[in-house]
């Protein structure tokens, strides 16, 4: 198959980038390329239940059982399938203040994530809450700059994990945003918080170097861009090198697409955000050349 139709046959789910600095020959379908669908949610906001019906803009949209008939059916379709979070799972409705964050983690669980970070609103019961509710995850927390020793927190997240999915190996990170202003001192206690493009340059370098990762995911809850000069995900992508794909909250912003923007080396980086309260689905299908030299990514956010 040519390249135009390639292109043909792949854009119709949505945005086609290319990534990679070798054109794709083949289609999809065809072994000598490899499928890694990512779907991913930010800002949950402990919205179980979808919206209720009362002619609010949301009203019928979100809640877990939908989004879990999704996941299955995408499942069902694809082989290659990674389940991620943003953070913010914590605060919004009842079933938090009732449950501080148990059934929030016990039914990501059942959904299947393989990984997600920490939000702000994720210590609204304070450090020693978030530690509580840790053992109904089956996931890991991944957080690189924030240092939770001598905090119930310690010991109880991972700064990456590794995932092999159909012979490509993704490394996946996190990366939080600043506590101090944003969330009462008591309840982050002594969480000491570093700067997120540092750690995001060390981690990406360790995961492609070291790690000898094929693609890079950085899970980051810094929101996507400010008026004023904050840290934000376009700033992350801009200033580091390695990552390839930016999984953004905080900001609950609805992208129709990933943005693209170009790292400080001069390679594609993308960013995705969807929204909040889990109206949408995030999903990004990657495709890698066996060689993995070439990716090609379609992307289509999928209303829950």
């Amino acid at each position: 198959m040519n390249r135009r139709k390639f292109i043909a046959n792949a854009s119709y789910t949505g945005l086609l980038l290319s990534t990679g600095t070798y054109p794709l020959f083949a289609s999809p379908s065809e072994p000598e390329i490899e499928r890694l669908t990512i779907l991913h949610t930010n800002d949950v906001h402990s919205r179980i239940e979808p919206f209720p019906m009362d002619g609010s803009k949301n009203e019928g949209l979100g809640g877990v059982a939908k989004r879990a008939t999704l996941i299955s059916r995408i499942r069902e379709e694809q082989k290659n399938v990674l389940l991620l979070d943003a953070g913010d799972i914590f605060q919004g409705t009842p079933y938090f203040n009732f449950y501080g964050g148990e059934l929030e983690l016990k039914l990501m669980s059942q959904l299947g994530y393989d990984a997600g970070t920490i939000g702000n609103h994720d210590f609204d019961a304070g450090v020693e809450g978030l530690a509580k509710q840790m053992k109904h995850a089956n996931f890991p927390l991944l957080v690189t700059n924030y240092n939770f020793a001598n905090t119930a927190m310690q010991g109880k997240t991972q700064n990456y994990r590794i995932f092999r999915k159909g012979g490509v190996r993704i490394g996946v990170f996190g990366v939080g945003i600043e506590l101090k202003g944003l969330v009462p001192d008591k309840l982050y206690g002594d969480t000491q918080y570093s700067d997120p493009v540092a750690a995001a340059q060390k981690w990406g370098e360790i995961l492609r170097h070291e790690e000898k990762c094929d693609y890079i995911i950085c899970l980051s809850h810094l929101g996507y861009k400010y008026n004023e000069d904050k840290v934000s995900d376009r700033v992350l992508a801009q200033n580091t090198s390695n990552i390839d794909l930016i999984i953004g909250g905080h900001t609950h912003t609805f992208m129709k697409e990933p943005e693209r923007l170009v790292n400080k080396d001069g390679k594609p980086v993308l960013i995705n955000q969807v929204g909040w309260a889990g109206i949408v689905l995030g999903r990004l299908d990657v495709y890698f050349e066996k060689n993995k030299k070439g990716t090609c990514i379609t992307c289509k956010n999928l209303t829950v």
